[in-house]
């Protein structure tokens, strides 16, 4: 006998439907699973053959022939157990022909017990089902936060089979997962700026950075803050919109990283992985490609200390995310995209001693080992990068100061938030979410200049040999100065300060 289950898969955070065609024959008893799975569906085999038997359920005597479709896409994970199992119920007519399967999706693993366990990728999953036609789904009880959050389709979280088959029999109805509203609740405590004391400019730099969407490049000497600073970036950040904690949420669904009682994510993620990660956990991939920490910084901060100790090959891979916004992992079976916006936050000394330059300390390194570390962040790289800001070492003074005479995160949050209203409205219905994602195609209307700044761009652009690069990320920096200052028009002070975070392009590199 025949049975046809709906189930989905995921491809990256890529929903597409699974059909799950069981069919039981009478032959030698033999189970088999066709249709490209992997080791973990295999072995579902195992698990509904123990399920059945624990839960009181027959097991059907004869050939066994499970076809996950389309047969031609990799299927990968545990979670098609349950629509296996329900399938080899109904194919023995223990469901009965009014049970809700044909528009209905199952997932989920089951637990040799009878129970059933979480699995990645449900919210991703869910949020596709709707326009494959289904109307319902049953997943784990495990998953019911996150499932919370879709919308266009009804969802039953289930705790056991047992549950299950009694609603599929009519017996004792499941109820449907309640909706999550996006917004309310209390957020988690960040790092305040009124903690750091002393580092005016870099603050100045990091609040630029906030209001625009920039990544910002910090240089100095050990000790002088620049990881406490950057920590304190989530705190100024304005609020997610919906649409971006949806998009971040599902790629942590699909990671499997999602705390279980939370249904979005609604503060912007940090991510700082340590110098020596790979490429592959930097941008993503492996055998079954899954998210690198740029895509886990999605709509945050992806925060690299130590840049120039980072792999080569490690870094040069950010230049298509931060140009693009969006990561392609490239296999011989498939093609797959990851959204990867995100503000990157990096972090260096100026030598391997960390001293070169320092007021007070003196550099080791000689001038040709400088020249070698400095020269280990490449050009392209920090052509991607809108704002370099020296870190200096901070004062007695300045350490010994009182905390509140230091500015709150509050107040600096405050001012970003007014000048990212104002971009929203600028960037109405372009696709356009701040200043660092301006097309080239919109600088001239979206940044006009006073005949001062006008006449001073030109100056710069001669003198310094900027490149064509280089000359739109001044006008974008220029452009969020003047927002934080409430200007439509940017003015020579606005163009005079984005002109000072390329400074350290010429002390350093040697660049324009």
């Amino acid at each position: 006998m025949l049975s046809t289950i709906q189930s989905l898969g995921i491809l990256g955070i890529d929903p597409y439907p699974v059909t799950v065609e069981v069919n039981v024959a009478r032959a030698m008893p033999a189970f088999d699973i066709v249709g490209l799975p992997d080791a973990a569906v295999r072995e579902s085999r195992e698990r509904v053959r123990s399920v059945l038997s624990n839960c009181g359920y027959p097991f059907p005597d004869g050939r066994i022939v499970v076809n996950l479709a389309p047969a031609d896409v990799k299927k990968a994970g545990s979670l098609y157990d349950l629509p296996i199992l329900v399938g080899l119920l109904a194919a023995q007519g223990l469901l009965p022909e009014n049970a809700p399967l044909a528009d209905s999706a199952f997932i989920g693993e089951v637990s040799l017990s009878g129970g059933l366990r979480r699995v990645c990728g449900v919210l991703p999953m869910l949020l596709g089902a709707a326009g494959t036609g289904m109307r319902r789904a049953f997943i784990p009880a495990a998953n019911a936060a996150e499932a919370s959050a879709a919308r266009g389709i009804e969802v039953f979280p289930v705790g056991s089979v047992g549950e299950l088959v009694s609603h599929l029999r009519g017996e004792c109805a499941l109820p449907p997962a309640g909706t999550a509203r996006f917004g309310g609740g209390p957020q988690p405590p960040l790092p305040d700026f009124a903690d750091v004391k002393g580092q005016g400019p870099a603050k100045r730099a990091l609040e630029v950075a906030a209001a625009g969407g920039h990544n910002l490049l910090m240089i100095g000497a050990p000790g002088t803050g620049k990881s406490m600073l950057a920590k304190r970036l989530p705190s100024i950040l304005p609020d997610m919109t919906e649409e971006e904690s949806i998009e971040t949420t599902k790629i942590y669904s699909a990671c499997g990283m999602l705390a279980p009682d939370l249904p979005l994510i609604r503060t912007r993620p940090f991510r700082a992985p340590h110098h020596t990660v790979s490429p592959a956990g930097l941008c993503g991939g492996g055998p079954v490609p899954r998210p690198g920490e740029v895509s886990l910084a999605h709509n945050g901060v992806l925060f690299l200390d130590e840049l120039p100790e980072f792999q080569r090959q490690a870094m040069e891979a950010l230049r298509q995310p931060l140009e693009d916004g969006v990561l392609t992992i490239a296999r011989a079976g498939a093609r797959l995209s990851y959204p990867s916006r995100f503000m990157l936050v990096a972090a260096m000394n100026p030598c391997p001693c960390g001293y070169f330059g320092h007021p007070t300390r003196r550099c080791s390194c000689p001038p040709s080992r400088v020249s070698s570390y400095l020269g280990r962040v490449s050009g392209p790289l920090l052509d991607r990068i809108d704002l370099n800001v020296e870190v200096s070492p901070v004062t007695y003074a300045q350490l010994s100061a009182r905390r509140d005479a230091e500015e709150s995160s509050a107040a600096v949050r405050l001012r970003v938030q007014a000048a990212r209203e104002r971009q929203n409205a600028r960037y109405a219905g372009t696709g356009v979410s701040c200043n660092a994602r301006l097309d080239p195609s919109m600088l001239a209307e979206s940044c006009p200049l006073d005949p001062e700044a006008q006449r001073m761009l030109g100056l710069v652009f001669e003198k310094l040999g900027l490149s064509g690069r280089a000359y739109d990320r001044i006008l974008k920096v220029a452009r969020t100065i003047a927002d934080l200052d409430g200007s439509e028009r940017i003015r020579a002070p606005h163009l005079s300060e984005a002109v000072q975070y390329r400074s350290l392009d010429r002390k350093y590199w040697n660049r324009g």
